[in-house]
């Protein structure tokens, strides 16, 4: 890098089209207080915030993927001392050398600004409504209290019962929701284990697993933004299109972008109530040891052989209902008997951190799979109260015999 690009009054990387660190600025390396040698090699994850990574995967990736560019896209960065820092990042991808350029612009002064005029806003409009209270005449405001504490009482004694009433359909949903995820897999070719929970009554992942034939699986795992009643919804539609599609033997790719499909008729162009889904589909041949993949915008696939070798298989694809006409790329590797495979939605993640969930894998290798399932689920617990993002959580884990 010259010397000239090296203290630019601006930050500069390059990235290997998987996230890795190229190459880093001076200037960069001020801001986040570290030194090259700690992050080239690394992937960029090492310095984002937590849910810059989320936002890194699930639009950052798709943008650059679709329009080879990204402009002015707003992201935290998370220096050495632990203090975040808001930059704006503009990046574009060249196909040809198969490296992402980055320029950032650290923003504090600029959001420094922006609060002294929401609070400036807020003096003005607080005043304003002071103002208009003082005109209210006092005989007029008890005249209506006594009309309002009137229909309070009434509307208290409804709301009880709607309370109620909804409570016990929400409890009915659930419990319907629960009963139609598929059953655990035991035999001799492979072992399926999974963990579900959702954050409230109803939960926006949803999951599938299927036995094809005597050699031949299928596993999905689909995770639709936000939670609860609305997100619910979608899954519940989106489970009853795949367990069609899988039982029926259609490709992987066919699945995931007749689901695409799926969500783009159900939210054509009302942006108010646009939902997107993430989503991971494995196809398991135990005759030919083969994994055929697709992973829409979702956290990687964890893999592990026999020899304790691990890889992270990242999304290829944006997720599902985010753009028309995409193509979503399926992806097929050879397997070692004695692997395990680990899918889970960002409510663990979030939780967990994907390196804490590699070093569960890593140091438990020689575990059951149930044992296994019980070590994720004791950490999961002891997150649970520092954790203050109440998400939905599910996990699936293979064994591969």
């Amino acid at each position: 890098m010259d010397d000239q690009l090296n203290h630019a009054p601006c930050g500069f990387l390059t990235l290997t089209k998987d996230g890795k660190i190229i190459s880093i600025n001076e200037t960069l390396l001020r801001v986040i207080d570290y030194t090259s040698d700690e992050l080239i090699g690394q992937h960029i994850n090492a310095i984002l915030t937590n849910s810059a990574r989320v936002f890194f995967q699930l639009y950052f990736i798709p943008l650059l993927t679709v329009q080879h560019k990204v402009e002015e896209m707003h992201l935290s960065l998370n220096a050495k001392n632990g203090k975040d820092t808001p930059v704006l990042i503009n990046a574009a991808h060249s196909q040809e050398e198969q490296l992402i350029t980055c320029v950032i612009i650290p923003i504090h002064k600029r959001s420094e600004y922006e609060n002294q005029l929401l609070i400036a806003k807020k003096v003005a409009e607080d005043a304003f409504k002071e103002k208009e209270k003082a005109h209210v005449e006092l005989e007029a405001a008890l005249k209506t209290l006594e009309t309002n504490q009137k229909e309070l009482l009434e509307i208290n004694k409804q709301n009880q019962k709607y309370n109620l009433d909804t409570h016990r359909e929400l409890q009915l949903a659930k419990k319907i929701q629960e009963r139609s995820l598929t059953k655990p897999i035991s035999n001799e070719s492979l072992q399926i284990e999974s963990y579900y929970k959702a954050s409230s009554g109803l939960s926006g992942d949803i999951y599938g697993f299927y036995k094809i034939n005597d050699h031949q699986y299928s596993i999905i795992l689909l995770d639709v933004m936000g939670h609860g009643i609305s997100s619910a919804l979608i899954t519940m539609s989106l489970q009853s299109l795949f367990h069609r599609l899988i039982s029926t033997g259609v490709s992987a790719n066919m699945v995931i972008k007749e689901l695409d499909n799926h969500l783009h008729t159900l939210f054509p162009s009302n942006e108010s109530v646009w939902h997107y889904c993430t989503a991971v589909y494995l196809f398991i041949d135990t005759k030919k040891q083969t994994i055929e993949y697709v992973n829409a915008g979702h956290p990687p696939i964890l893999y592990q052989d026999s020899d304790d070798e691990q890889l992270e298989l990242y999304a290829s694809s944006p997720p599902l209902g985010t753009f028309d006409d995409i193509h979503y790329k399926t992806n097929t590797f050879s397997y070692k008997k004695g692997s395990r495979i680990c899918l889970y939605t960002d409510g663990v993640s979030e939780s967990l951190e994907p390196e804490h969930l590699n070093s569960l894998l890593r140091e438990n290798s020689t575990l059951s799979l149930t044992q296994f399932k019980q070590k994720i689920l004791n950490s999961l617990d002891e997150k649970v109260n520092t954790n203050h993002k109440k998400d939905d959580q599910c996990f699936i884990l293979v064994d591969l015999k």
